[in-house]
């Protein structure tokens, strides 16, 4: 009976033993989970459907990415090699890094159907990590990226300042926290140089960093330039980022005169304009008006011609 009484206790210490050390192992392969999920380590595919992209404020502009038909054709030919990274909200996904990327499966989705671009690997990062770290996630990726422009990093300064109500300089220390001193010198300066004039560019990404260090002194120094600045821009109403950037090197290099805007010389201007008859391209210079389309002007009527452009002359007050 003893001899009964002390192998059952010795299997029942085995089988505590055995036990503590499943849980033991249990909570550490818990704990590596943790960890794994919070550094964005576990990767699923999720559905794009279910991924939003509303917390972060994107440092991407919205300009065209010359780019991105390259990025779709490998995604498409050879598939995700970087999973995106995703918060885990608990009701879908939150995107911190990946918009491109992201971008592409949904063209990919759209263009072919495939199920394969219905959901999109992930790495899942745990619900409810700090703001503050979301955004870094999303910056620190996109810092070794050389296309991502001064001016895109220093409207979302601005607009994670909005957001966490603080000043835009310990904003940028903040978000900015591994890029130097020097460059984070300039993403202020161009947060000042948007918030002055963002609204009125169309291509902002497009300024390069001397052009827009140039341009905030400028205002800096003369306050009146800004409404100037701004008149030249709403006149001559630029069609693309060479225009624009020709504009804003040409107001620097003349003086404001009272509320006088001297007009810019060598200025150009460039529509494109659809017709039943098909494109047109209008170019606007010094001293001409240029129209080029498939159309034989020489074929039109001679008083039809001269009527169009009496009619074009009165319209400009010419």
């Amino acid at each position: 009976m003893a001899s009964a009484i002390s192998e059952n206790a010795a299997a029942m210490s085995e089988r505590q033993a055995a036990e503590a050390a499943i849980r033991a192992e249990n909570d550490r392969l818990a704990h590596e989970y943790v960890s794994l999920k919070r550094d964005g380590g576990i990767v699923a595919r999720v559905p794009i459907a279910e991924v939003r992209i509303s917390k972060l404020v994107r440092d991407r502009g919205a300009a065209d990415d010359p780019d991105f038909a390259e990025l779709k054709t490998s995604i498409h030919d050879l598939g995700l090699s970087n999973p995106i990274q995703v918060e885990d909200t608990g009701d879908g996904y939150e995107l911190v890094q990946g918009f491109r990327r992201l971008k592409a499966y949904k063209a990919l989705y759209k263009e072919t159907g495939e199920d394969r671009f219905a959901t999109i690997p992930a790495g899942l990062v745990a619900k409810g990590e700090a703001l503050e770290r979301l955004y870094r996630r999303m910056i620190d990726e996109n810092l070794v990226r050389r296309d991502i422009s001064f001016a895109e990093m220093g409207q979302l300064a601005a607009a994670y300042a909005r957001q966490m109500e603080i000043d835009v300089s310990k904003a940028i220390a903040t978000l900015y926290a591994s890029a130097g001193r020097q460059k984070r010198n300039y993403i202020g300066h161009f947060a000042a140089l948007m918030g002055l004039i963002g609204s009125k560019l169309k291509f902002p990404e497009a300024i390069p960093r001397a052009l827009g260090l140039r341009l905030i002194k400028a205002l800096e120094d003369t306050p009146r330039l800004r409404d100037q600045l701004e008149t030249v821009l709403d006149a001559h109403d630029p069609q693309t980022a060479e225009a624009e950037l020709s504009i804003l090197n040409q107001v620097l290099e003349f003086k404001p005169d009272g509320d006088v805007v001297r007009p810019l010389a060598s200025s150009k201007t460039t529509l494109k304009l659809n017709r039943k008859s098909g494109p047109v391209k209008v170019t606007g210079a010094k001293g001409k008006v240029e129209l080029r389309m498939d159309q034989d002007f020489g074929a039109v009527d001679a008083r039809k011609l001269e009527a169009a452009v009496r009619a074009m002359l009165d319209q400009l007050d010419l």
